[in-house]
């Protein structure tokens, strides 16, 4: 008889074990498409600050590379940020436009953070998903592959005017 609770007792306990699993494994998938949708409201709001700038700086190339940004397919989106990263760059800090510098600096920033953020959760989950019995049981054959963003560091280095 004690054989009996024996058996039923490891069954429970893998059975927690592989339903708490399948629920991490959720769960991080469910965090890496959250991370993504952050990252990708980051961008918008960086290109949007991109375009107010190169309307005040009568840069009109800078719009221009926003909007393409913004409109790009996504096998295509990292080389348009990139390129959007690098016209951020070569805008001259000039008194007239320091403000909405300052604003497309921090907003550059704030896809710097969304990124790392993005890039550690997709590394959890794919890290999640090459696990034995992850990949035995098939428990993310209903979540697609995370993908990382690979863009240069989108940060701004803005000198005070002090």
């Amino acid at each position: 008889m004690w054989w009996v609770v024996a058996v039923v007792t490891a069954v429970v306990l893998v059975a927690t074990y592989v339903t708490w699993t399948a629920g991490r494994v959720d769960r991080l998938h469910a965090r890496a498409a959250a991370a993504h949708s952050a990252l990708d409201a980051a961008l918008v709001r960086r290109a949007a600050a991109a375009i107010e700038l190169g309307e005040r700086a009568g840069l009109p190339d800078l719009p221009v590379t926003a909007k393409a940004a913004i409109t790009a397919r996504a096998d295509e989106r990292e080389l348009a940020e990139n390129d959007l990263t690098r016209a951020l760059r070569a805008v001259p800090a000039t008194p007239e436009i320091s403000e909405t510098l300052r604003t497309a600096s921090a907003a550059s920033r704030r896809v710097a953070l969304a990124r790392q953020v993005h890039s550690d959760l997709v590394r959890d989950a794919r890290a999640i998903r090459r696990r034995p019995l992850i990949r035995v049981l098939r428990l993310c054959r209903k979540h697609p592959e995370p993908r990382f963003f690979d863009i240069d560091d989108p940060t701004l280095e803005i000198a005070d005017e002090r």
